[in-house]
């Protein structure tokens, strides 16, 4: 049997250094504790978590400690760092409202979807190819200072306005296989 072309790339993967996590303009304190009663931190998430053929493309509830005062606006940042790609995948991007401290229901009309990596909008849940190996999916939450422009409707154009504004932030990662 031939390997899978997930096999093939079984090494070749982003990485966190263009990760939004570690890019200087998301750069805040890290003083809120994100967890979930769906996975640990860094364990395998639900099946049901994931798209396409795999799962249900559901959602993990989230829960966060709050936030620091003078927090105008939450923003929560999917990412898959382990993509055999250059760089990883956005794969959700979520405006919330300050006050929030969990999300379990991502359909809620409090939630205000921006568009992610493809231009792909609402939860886009994992996907990694098959034979790849276990991929990394970090749910990263960022206290912001100030609402996002509305012109901010992308993840490029969130990169480029949240510089000097995350008053802190947190996250948990949970990993999947196929």
């Amino acid at each position: 049997m031939a390997p899978s072309i997930g096999g093939l790339l079984r090494r070749v993967r982003a990485g966190t250094t263009h990760s939004v996590w570690v890019a200087p303009t998301f750069a805040g304190p890290e003083s809120i504790a994100v967890t979930s009663p769906d996975f640990a931190d860094r364990g395998p998430l639900p099946s049901w978590a994931a798209a396409g053929s795999a799962g249900d493309n559901r959602p993990p509830a989230l829960r966060w400690t709050d936030p620091p005062e003078g927090t105008a606006q939450l923003l929560l940042i999917l990412e898959d760092t382990d993509v055999p790609l250059p760089r990883p995948i956005v794969h959700t991007v979520a405006v919330l409202p300050a006050e929030l401290r969990a999300l379990d229901d991502w359909t809620a009309p409090a939630v205000r979807f921006l568009k992610a990596s493809f231009g792909r909008t609402g939860y886009q849940g994992p996907m990694p190819p098959p034979g790849h190996g276990a991929h990394h999916y970090d749910f990263s939450l960022f206290a912001l200072d100030a609402p996002l422009p509305a012109e901010a409707a992308t993840i490029g154009a969130v990169r480029r306005t949240v510089a000097g504004h995350v008053l802190a932030r947190g996250r948990t990662t949970g990993t999947f296989e196929r």
